[in-house]
């Protein structure tokens, strides 16, 4: 049966549109790839990228789009309000379809090793490859981004797990395998207030007592004109969407406020979904070959 793997790639651009374009050219029209969408954010300057497809050229247009990532962005002249270790920041591979967790653990192992061969530049790995605990952990391998990871890189605790020196422009990159990414939420308030929202984000988030699995953060949302709680949920099976949504909507009636509506920011699994659906509506002995979609893949 047919491999599929998803390949998420966030890299430190989000305000040059043609300069995007120009990097996430190599991955458009390539046979068993497909390009899901990319993301542009210019206050953040970074653009997430997202592609599935199968293994093999997926690799291979993924290699061709870093490639143009680290011809054209230097880190030296890079600025941007996310947090930053690289040009080609992260790269992180998810299994699909008839692709297993073990697979995809080797995989992200030969990219970076093959990343770091090609361009030169190191790599740190996290997720179900991180080498320690620690590692696993994004923010810990962020911490004090590009300009501080200049500092501290030949420490024992900092020191890359490919190579040793950071690239004069391209900095460092991550790569991990996991069995699902994160899942982007954003829950919308009726209020203008943002220090509501940064108190249910700080209710929300696993460092400030909240979920473990969940990293929150609130800001504005000019099309909206509504605060928003803003959360990475990076497992939707131990912590679905709905449970986050109930305790947001608990937290903001405290308030006097209700929920706009929730956005969701990228792709997730449809399990993420129907999961929700079974706890609003409520839903008995449902069966996921109901879904007539899911029998696609065996065709």
């Amino acid at each position: 049966m047919s491999q599929f793997i998803h390949i998420v790639v966030n890299f430190s651009e989000g305000r040059r549109k043609e300069l995007i374009e120009e990097i996430i050219a190599p991955i458009k029209g390539v046979e068993g790839v497909k390009l899901i969408d990319f993301y542009p954010d210019p206050d953040f300057n970074r653009t997430i990228v997202e592609v599935i497809g199968h293994p093999v050229p997926m690799k291979a247009s993924v290699f061709n789009m870093a490639k143009q990532i680290f011809k054209h962005i230097d880190m030296e002249k890079q600025t941007g309000t996310h947090p930053r270790i690289g040009a080609l920041d992260t790269l992180s591979i998810y299994p699909l379809a008839n692709f297993s967790l073990e697979e995809t653990i080797s995989l992200a192992e030969d990219i970076g090793q093959e990343l770091h061969d090609m361009f030169k530049v190191p790599i740190y790995f996290s997720g179900e490859n991180a080498r320690n605990e620690e590692r696993k952990n994004l923010a810990f391998l962020r911490k004090g981004q590009y300009e501080g990871l200049k500092e501290v890189i030949h420490t024992a605790e900092r020191l890359p797990d490919i190579g040793t020196e950071l690239h004069p422009t391209a900095g460092a990159t991550i790569v991990n395998g996991a069995a699902s990414g994160l899942v982007a939420v954003n829950v919308i308030l009726n209020t203008k207030d943002i220090n509501i929202a940064r108190d249910i984000a700080r209710v929300m988030r696993g460092p400030s007592g909240g979920f473990s699995t969940i990293r929150a953060v609130a800001f504005y949302l000019e099309d909206q004109d509504y605060v928003a709680v803003s959360m990475n949920m990076f497992d939707t099976d131990a912590t679905p969407i709905y449970r986050a949504f109930k305790v947001i909507e608990f937290e903001a009636a405290r308030y006097g406020l209700s929920i706009v509506g929730t956005q969701i920011v990228g792709t997730l699994p449809q399990e993420a979904l129907i999961n929700c659906a079974e706890y609003f509506l409520k839903l008995v002995d449902f069966n996921r070959d109901q879904i007539i979609e899911n029998h696609l893949i065996d065709i």
